[in-house]
């Protein structure tokens, strides 16, 4: 098999919590190798490509800024060409209202002045926020969503909840489904790879833990897609091109 390069997931593939998973060093390292290199795609919103870069250094592997797409960084982009001068009412972690404002984008606190709503991941979400989500939503104003997990791999790599529980929890209350949502494996999302991709898709691996995401997203862009069994689970109705016991092991995938 020739393969140019690869797009790879971070959480459940690279590290979980923090901690890089045992054998990612030296698969990124060899994928690294490769003509292209490899970029890095991630469904959590919370970090700016910059800390993505801090992340993954800290764990012994550099890279570069605009090698790194995550739905923080796609929802931003979005909302500022879109939504230039709109006030967005956000659900969401600090982390993300902070990408949101350094790219122009407004925020406002009084959900009687959105003329957006963002939903994301946050700790913090409760029943007031849910309240003001309905109540900007009576009036009919565009509702995103960052991204479509329900769930991401906690610290003992068992499930937890993310973006997609705190987005249908808000769709199925207020009777209304997003307009958009920017995560793999959206569109947007296949869009931006692809821009940032130097030959045609179909010369390069996506490599993930989920298949409703990371190998959906493969699939639609027309790459090879490699599954590694050590984040979620093999849910999903997409079926990938290659399953690996993790990144370690992509050496045998590379050799076809």
């Amino acid at each position: 098999m020739t393969v140019a390069g690869a797009v790879v997931d971070l959480d459940g593939t690279v590290y979980l919590d923090g901690d890089p998973i045992d054998g990612a060093l030296a698969g990124l390292e060899r994928l690294a190798s490769l003509p292209d290199g490899v970029w890095f795609v991630s469904n959590n919103p919370s970090h700016s490509p910059s800390e993505y870069v801090e992340r993954l250094e800290d764990i012994g592997f550099e890279t570069r800024p605009d090698r790194i797409l995550s739905s923080g960084a796609v929802t931003t982009e979005y909302l500022a060409d879109v939504h230039a001068g709109d006030d967005v009412f956000v659900i969401g972690t600090d982390g993300l209202r902070r990408q949101l404002r350094e790219a122009g984008v407004t925020l406002c606190e009084r959900r009687s002045a959105a003329d957006v709503l963002l939903a994301s991941w946050t700790t913090e979400f409760e029943y007031d926020d849910l309240v003001a989500a309905l109540r900007i939503l009576e009036r009919d104003v565009p509702f995103y969503g960052t991204d479509p997990d329900l769930t991401f791999p906690g610290t003992d790599g068992r499930p937890i909840p993310g973006s997609g529980a705190i987005v249908r929890s808000i769709a199925e209350t207020a009777e209304r489904e997003p307009d958009r949502i920017f995560g793999k494996p959206s569109d947007a999302m296949v869009t931006a790879i692809a821009d940032r991709l130097p030959g045609p898709p179909a010369e390069y691996l996506v490599i993930g833990d989920r298949n409703e995401t990371d190998v959906a997203l493969g699939e639609r862009a027309g790459m090879t897609t490699v599954r590694v069994r050590t984040g979620a689970d093999a849910s999903g109705d997409v079926t990938p091109d290659h399953v690996v016991a993790s990144l370690g092991d992509i050496e045998s995938v590379l050799r076809g």
